[in-house]
């Protein structure tokens, strides 16, 4: 019997690509760095801030910081382009209403999740959320997706996974669960 969802968040339960994107160029810009939104759409979309920053050349641990901090502030300036996946929700809330429980597990940073889910107005329809301030592992690894069903009292059996992103989806098929491949 189905008893947990466990649902990514960007790409997945709300499209905030176009935002993430732009807080970043614009956290970059800032710091001297030009980068254009196709190159990081293509390229770097879905990796953890970190990785991401070291990947384009900044080595500085300070440097990485403040950008990351500067690309949280910005990024609501830019919520103007994201939208929610309403089908999925109205799923998530009938199950949930049924008994069921729904976890956000997303390897993104807890401020950026917690700032969209109060722009789209979602707060108390999870029970849950696990962000990469949570685990060690980034996604394909299914440390997030098995912290979440040991949290829940849920195998894999008993748990649904929706992604958008083939690292996601690697990692949820890691922990043994089903899952649910989203495209918006």
């Amino acid at each position: 019997m189905l008893k947990l969802l466990l649902l990514d968040f960007d790409g997945t339960v709300a499209d905030t690509r176009r935002a993430n994107t732009l807080a970043y160029i614009d956290a970059l810009a800032e710091a001297g760095i030009t980068l254009d939104e196709q190159t990081y759409t293509r390229n770097y979309f879905g990796m953890r801030c970190d990785e991401f920053l070291t990947k384009i050349g900044i080595d500085s641990p300070q440097q990485r910081l403040h950008i990351r901090k500067r690309k949280i502030e910005l990024y609501p300036s830019h919520f103007d382009s994201v939208s929610l996946n309403k089908p999925l929700m109205a799923f998530t809330d009938n199950f949930r209403q049924h008994g069921g429980k729904a976890f956000i597990v997303s390897t993104g940073h807890i401020d950026n999740i917690s700032n969209v889910i109060k722009h789209l107005k979602l707060e108390g329809r999870f029970d849950r959320i696990i962000s990469g301030d949570d685990v060690s592992n980034p996604k394909p690894d299914p440390e997030c997706f098995i912290t979440a069903m040991n949290l829940a009292n849920a195998t894999p059996e008993q748990t649904l996974i929706f992604e958008d992103s083939d690292i996601g989806i690697e990692a949820a098929r890691r922990s043994n669960a089903a899952v649910i491949r989203i495209t918006l």
